[in-house]
């Protein structure tokens, strides 16, 4: 499984960062899945090199904008590119509703065009696996405010091997040492330095290292003060971080 971090970043650009995504895909090949999709990352995955037109399948953590929003851009930069093959959305329980939405708020009528691809929308439930030809990924509820659940995710590649986690946004809780047992790369939120509620704070983190078993822990969505601390003892997500890896 190749993965590309094209964003890394909280809500908020902190340290020049794109929002949220995670693009998986196959060594030598364009990405076709991706992990969350927050408002910026049309832009990060250009940045990259990568066309959103090849996505095939998007894996939404929860829903708020810097996670989700870039959902209503790329269905209207596929439908404006002439994109033909179709889109899967999966996330939380009110993510066909939430996008619509989105979609009606920022660009009027647009969730009802008809298109030359269509975008069908599945919704987590918790510890419920999702399979395509390409992966399996499995939701763990975890605990951030949204407006509807919020879920860690663990992705399985069907093809190369390999696995990867993602922390999503969340308070500690044990969900995270399930999503991440045998993961190669666990991309796992460092917030902050001190406790913030429905975030995991570095001392949290540090606390509860020993019990995920995952090969290897990149930090990601890292505030102003996270990016501020000694992170000496830690390993980073930047943007453009690219990764292989091959299970076993």
């Amino acid at each position: 499984m190749r993965i590309t971090v094209a964003g890394s970043g909280d809500a908020f650009g902190s340290g020049e960062r794109f929002q949220t995504c995670i693009a998986l895909g196959d060594p030598g090949v364009g990405a076709h899945t991706l992990v969350d999709c927050g408002a910026t990352s049309l832009v990060a995955l250009r940045r990259q090199g990568l066309d959103p037109n090849a996505i095939e399948t998007v894996l939404v953590s929860h829903l708020h904008g810097d996670h989700f929003g870039g959902l209503p851009f790329l269905i209207l930069d596929g439908q404006f590119r002439r994109r033909t093959t179709d889109l899967t959305v999966v996330g939380p329980p009110g993510t066909r509703e939430r996008l619509e939405q989105a979609m009606e708020t920022l660009f009027p009528g647009s969730s009802g065009v008809r298109r030359r691809f269509a975008v069908h929308v599945r919704e987590h439930a918790d510890r419920r696996p999702f399979s395509t030809e390409r992966f399996t990924a499995t939701p763990f509820e975890v605990r951030h405010a949204s407006g509807a659940p919020a879920y860690a995710l663990r992705v399985e590649d069907a093809g190369q091997g390999g696995t990867v986690a993602y922390s999503g946004d969340t308070e500690w809780t044990d969900a995270l040492i399930d999503a991440s047992a045998g993961a190669d790369v666990f991309f796992c939120e460092g917030y902050s330095p001190a406790p913030v509620r429905w975030h995991l704070d570095l001392d949290a983190l540090a606390a509860n290292r020993h019990r995920l078993g995952c090969r290897r822990l990149l930090l990601t969505h890292m505030s102003p003060s996270a990016l501020a601390a000694d992170l000496s003892d830690w390993e980073t997500a930047d943007d453009g971080l690219t990764l292989v890896t091959s299970g076993g």
